[in-house]
């Protein structure tokens, strides 16, 4: 059975387990090819980054199962847990995706309400007299 590497990656809400089996650049997600989870052309750039600069594109096959979150998260995520994969395939390449900032999970996330206030920052409208 061939080697794979598995890893976790995470942005906003969303989680991606993620899989990198030696391949020819197959890329499945929650068990969809690529083109049919994602239709728009930006998260699918997006996630590819880590393989187009390592230029492993077509060495791995890519398995995900994401969740949670939104188009751009799942995005990042599935970038996070590819970087975190190819590290573990070959250490090598952690200093030239450190560079990039792929290594390092985004720690942005949503900020949550506070009472007393509209929502996060904006206030109620207040009115002097």
């Amino acid at each position: 059975m061939e080697k794979s590497f598995y890893a976790t990656g995470r942005r906003k809400s969303a989680v991606a387990r993620t899989w990198l089996t030696p391949g020819n650049g197959k890329v499945t997600i929650n068990d969809m090819d690529i083109d049919e989870y994602f239709t728009l052309d930006t998260p699918k750039s997006d996630l590819f980054q880590p393989l187009v600069l390592t230029n492993t594109r077509t060495a791995f096959d890519v398995k995900v199962r994401v969740c949670g979150g939104g188009i751009s998260g799942q995005a990042g995520a599935i970038r996070h847990g590819i970087t975190r994969a190819l590290i573990l395939a070959n250490p090598e390449l952690r200093p030239s995706l450190k560079r990039a900032g792929f290594v390092k999970r985004d720690p942005r996330t949503k900020e949550r309400k506070k009472y007393g206030q509209r929502s996060a920052r904006a206030r109620f409208q207040f009115s002097k007299r």
